[in-house]
């Protein structure tokens, strides 16, 4: 497929423009956003904690899902709307895309993707296709194998993410298509597929909407993030961090949602063993990402610390999330949790962060499905006076 080139330039022109708040130890910075000549730069307010922060790596990628990063550094974007698969390219690693390829369009939902030895993958509907050897063919895709058919679908929509185990594995969540029922398995699963054989072995079950997963450098463990079901008001039932000890694990849904709150419209089983969250979000920030940080950049006090990308609410009469967050760990707990950056200018959400990506220098890719936006989370250093990108 031809190659085409990013609309219009991107201006990313930060300014500091009332200092740190107090007590915060946040930037309020202003930003300008060129989309070319169709559309005037607007002022967006972000917040990012001191040392950080924040440029606009790509724009125009439909609802843009989960991401993944190939050996060369291509950023791959999923779509679930546009049914698109794009891939990105920052030839001169200055943290600007150069080059963008449509790797296959008319797809049905590839909203999940990953990336492993050289091949990318994507969970449709009801099916995992493979694109062989994709880095050095994004001019010319080749079509698309399917290597898994039996993902339910057809009419049963559920979220879906995918993500490969150090075991070599591709694990797939596979949510509940509902806000709360008794969802038939493989619904409210994770699983985990070989995909040399075909095999499959379940993971966890007992999850409603499971799209952010990723394992603890330190202990190969498997940890997930969870939303939890809607119209119970504002503040119950939390959103749930969640750690996998065992396989075959359940995790509440429907029964229980966070540690304490009752699922009204069905009873537990009586001899059904529900592990609890290890970490309870508030209720409906909506975690969609979840990322182990291992990367090169960012202060030591950051190394394998969790980062959760908070898609934000709908069903609360006053918006939270729409952030991504810092989840300190001690061992196996998680013991605070604190903003990376904030896309919420007060009731006004200026993205939805949806999916986290380690890039190659270190940074973190952040996609939006509000606007169809990448952003690039950097860190920059404690010097007040020093620009930013």
């Amino acid at each position: 497929m031809p190659e085409t080139k990013s609309k219009g330039k991107i201006m990313m022109n930060f300014c500091n423009r009332i200092g740190r708040k107090a007590g915060a130890g946040l930037l309020l910075l202003g930003t300008a956003l060129g989309y070319g000549t169709a559309n005037a730069a607007q002022s967006i307010m972000i917040t990012v904690t001191k040392g950080f922060g924040v440029s606009l790596y790509a724009t125009e990628l439909g609802d843009a899902k989960q991401i993944a990063v190939g050996d060369q550094g291509t950023l791959f974007v999923g779509s679930r709307k546009s049914g698109t698969i794009t891939a990105l390219v920052d030839s001169n690693n200055d943290g600007r895309v150069d080059r963008r390829y449509l790797v296959a369009k008319d797809l049905s939902y590839p909203e999940a993707l990953a990336f492993h030895n050289g091949d990318l993958y994507a969970a449709l509907d009801d099916r995992i296709v493979v694109f062989n050897n994709i880095e050095q063919r994004l001019k010319r895709p080749s079509r698309p194998k399917e290597i898994y058919d039996r993902l339910p679908g057809k009419g049963n929509k559920s979220t879906r993410g995918i993500k490969f185990g150090p075991d070599g594995r591709l694990y797939i969540s596979i949510s509940a298509p509902c806000n709360v029922c008794e969802p038939v398995a493989p619904f409210g699963s994770i699983i985990a597929l070989d995909v040399g054989s075909g095999e499959s072995q379940q993971i966890a079950t007992g999850i409603r909407q499971v799209v952010g997963f990723d394992w603890n450098p330190v202990n190969n463990k498997l940890w997930f993030a969870d939303s939890s079901r809607d119209w119970m008001g504002d503040n119950i039932p939390p959103d749930e961090i969640n750690r996998v000890d065992a396989s075959g694990e359940h995790f509440g849904f429907p029964y229980m949602h966070g540690k304490s709150i009752k699922e009204p419209a069905y009873d537990k089983p009586k001899n059904l063993i529900i592990e609890p969250p290890v970490f309870e979000l508030p209720a409906h920030v909506a975690p969609t990402g979840l990322l182990f940080y291992d990367g090169s950049q960012f202060p030591a006090e950051y190394q394998h610390q969790m980062l959760v990308a908070e898609n934000g609410s709908w069903n609360r009469s006053s918006k939270v999330g729409y952030q991504v967050v810092l989840l300190k760990m001690e061992g196996d707990k998680v013991v605070s949790r604190s903003t990376l950056v904030s896309f919420l200018d007060g009731e006004f959400p200026v993205a939805r962060p949806y999916s986290l990506a380690l890039a190659p220098d270190g940074s973190v890719y952040i996609s939006d499905d509000l606007k169809g936006n990448i952003y690039r989370l950097f860190y920059k250093g404690n010097s007040a006076d020093e620009a930013d990108e």
